[in-house]
């Protein structure tokens, strides 16, 4: 049985953690893939409401095996906080999670220098969250990374740190004129993490080799977005990881023809958090009224989100990126007070018409969208759960969506609650 995975398919934030939730009750198992701690999935179940940065959303479905793949860049820090809520709040975590040990770990310099660099950027900041992701990503390339596996090995890790640490003080001290860090307290706070973790460390990659061998479905848990992408991203307003597709099987171990789907997750209208062009951007106090109702602030951060109307440039590019026979739309209640909607169909660049989005963010920055207005349908959606119960003009919006995005969407969200969803087409 192949494996299925959940996509971002715009700046993230698309509600990526309610799909995987509303899912995994169908799977053996979910695997978180890509990201760190600068992603935040909320989930609203029976047992409440809860804000993921890094254990998988499956967890919440006893029996269901959640593993956190070698391509998150692992907080060991907030992992910890994450199994004290779950455990606090009568969910299982024991002998359920499981975390690669081939997994990169954000250490304190990494949030250090990210904090330093974004300062040091001023007015040029990228806008990331301040978790050391980038700067975590960057050793992983440069060979210079730490994993989870290196701190159940006391020798090892010793030897490690002090190679790493000789370079990452000489940037602290001389290029931004930060005190040095100590190898001793270093070396201390990542075994005290190694033993904390050493119960869920394994080669996750063999679990995920293991279950999909025996027939049993896997669902594969992305974080951010298809347009945070490195390579196919809105660069260098983008993430440090992959989040598309192709990055799944990078980041979960798998190879590529062992995914057998691929479902994009897209919200009603387009939300973005930190800085880089977006065309739909509505500045306005239609935006802030978006805003407000959705409750559009970050789950990291708590950052203000940036609203604006659905744009199918972006998204048909994404579509294509990704591979996506699938989409869930969500959000779809937040659009229901509106009298009319607008999706945006093409740009206008330098007196030219575009389908397809420009490459470099300064001439993305100076598309001006081109629209098509809809009519609103001015009623509640939220307990909808056929796509027929849906107002005419509801109905009319999504169908138009799949034709714009040149890809069926197979369930539609209505709400923040996990059965507030409508499914038109089976995903598993």
């Amino acid at each position: 049985m192949p494996a299925i995975a959940v996509i971002g398919a715009q700046w993230g934030d698309e509600g990526k953690g309610k799909i995987v939730d509303l899912l995994a009750s169908q799977v053996h198992m979910v695997v978180r893939f890509s990201g760190g701690a600068n992603a935040g999935h909320t989930v609203v179940n029976d047992h409440g409401e809860f804000r993921m940065h890094l254990i998988p959303s499956g967890i919440f479905h006893q029996g269901v095996i959640c593993a956190i793949g070698n391509g998150v860049a692992l907080d060991c820090d907030v992992l910890s906080q994450e199994i004290d809520l779950l455990t606090s709040r009568g969910i299982p975590v024991a002998g359920q999670l499981f975390v690669s040990d081939k997994a990169h770990v954000v250490m304190p310099y990494h949030i250090q220098l990210d904090a330093l660099e974004e300062k040091r950027r001023g007015a040029q900041a990228l806008g990331t969250t301040l978790r050391g992701i980038g700067p975590a990503y960057t050793d992983k390339v440069g060979r210079q990374g730490i994993r989870t596996g290196d701190l159940l090995d006391p020798q090892g890790l010793r030897k490690r740190l002090e190679a790493v640490l000789d370079y990452k003080n000489a940037l602290l001290t001389r290029v931004y004129g930060a005190p040095p860090l100590s190898l001793d307290e270093l070396y201390s706070r990542c075994l005290e993490s190694g033993e904390r973790l050493r119960p869920y460390v394994r080669p996750t990659e063999a679990m995920v080799d293991t279950a999909l061998a025996a027939g049993k479905k896997v669902l594969l848990e992305g974080a951010q977005g298809a347009l945070l992408d490195v390579d196919f991203g809105t660069y260098p307003y983008v993430t440090s990881s992959s989040p598309i597709a192709g990055g799944a099987c990078l980041g979960a171990g798998i190879g590529p023809r062992q995914i057998s789907r691929v479902v994009g997750v897209f919200k009603a209208y387009t939300t973005r958090v930190g800085s880089g062009p977006m065309p739909t951007e509505m500045d306005d106090e239609v935006g802030s009224a978006v805003r407000e109702r959705a409750k559009e602030y970050g789950a990291t951060t708590g950052r203000p989100r940036r609203c604006g109307w659905l744009d199918a440039v972006v998204g048909r590019y994404s579509v294509k990126v990704n591979g996506f026979d699938g989409l869930a739309l969500t959000r779809l209640d937040v659009l229901d007070t509106m009298p009319s909607i607008k999706v945006c169909t093409g740009y206008r660049l330098d007196g030219q018409v575009l389908d397809y989005p420009p490459s470099t963010v300064g001439q993305l920055s100076r598309c001006q969208p081109i629209y098509e207005e809809l009519p609103g349908w001015e009623a509640p959606t939220n307990d909808c759960r056929t796509f027929s119960q849906l107002p005419h003009n509801a109905q009319g919006y999504v169908r138009r969506v799949e034709k714009l995005l040149e890809c069926p969407v197979d369930l539609v969200s209505v709400g923040a609650v996990r059965d507030e969803a409508i499914t038109i087409r089976p995903i598993l």
